[in-house]
């Protein structure tokens, strides 16, 4: 299984970004410091929307175990992960300020990209199962408009792995803006890291190819 060896490379990868996004999202990383305030994660909809997540993940794990391919978990994950994440939102900071000069069919690309190389990665990175867990923080901070829920990657034999989500209400659920990795390795720095290159040299045309060719490798 090759959650471990991808613990490492997002480790590896955050090294090398060095971008801040604590400005343009408000906070950033430092919110993942001491909560303001708690709530039940069983009453709390950003908990309730996690767990959900974490219930198809492993549902993904086994039947990847149990020899579905990856074709076939794609599109069994791909409604909980649309579910999930508010794409547009963190397409746009992943992008940066070149956002706004992007014809809007261009970003639509964009975000749909996003969207497949979300799927594609879980699809990826969580390909076997071997009595792995979830567990799930009671407790729910709030950053200003914003809700950080946890959760953990329980493995037998291994360190639990903390996955926080940064979340926002958007359409009347809590979605998912940004994910931490190990408490501070924050995926929309290391895509917007990835993504920098790409649209100074291309512009959006280019990303979208970019992007379309990260999701093809994922699927292999």
């Amino acid at each position: 299984m090759t959650i471990t060896r991808t613990r490492r490379a997002w480790l590896a990868r955050a090294a090398v970004a060095g971008v801040a996004l604590s400005v343009a999202m408000g906070g950033g990383a430092a919110m993942l410091g001491a909560p303001s305030a708690a709530h039940a994660a069983a009453a709390n909809p950003a908990a309730q929307q996690i767990d959900g997540l974490d219930a198809a993940l492993l549902d993904a794990m086994k039947a990847a175990k149990a020899g579905q391919s990856a074709k076939e978990r794609y599109r069994k994950l791909e409604p909980a992960v649309t579910r999930a994440f508010d794409f547009a939102t963190m397409t746009k900071f992943a992008v940066g300020p070149t956002w706004a000069s992007i014809p809007a069919g261009q970003q639509q690309q964009l975000i749909a990209g996003l969207q497949r190389l979300t799927v594609a990665s879980y699809v990826h990175n969580f390909d076997g199962f071997s009595g792995q867990s979830f567990q799930l923080d009671p407790n729910v901070a709030t950053r200003g408009p914003d809700k950080v829920v946890t959760t953990h990657l329980i493995s037998p034999g291994d360190a639990p792995t903390p996955i926080a989500y940064r979340m926002r209400e958007s359409g009347g659920a809590w979605r998912i803006i940004d994910v931490f990795y190990n408490g501070a390795i924050s995926q929309l720095t290391t895509r917007r890291s990835d993504f920098a290159a790409t649209l100074a040299s291309g512009g959006a045309p280019a990303l979208v190819a970019h992007i379309n060719a990260l999701v093809d490798k994922q699927m292999k």
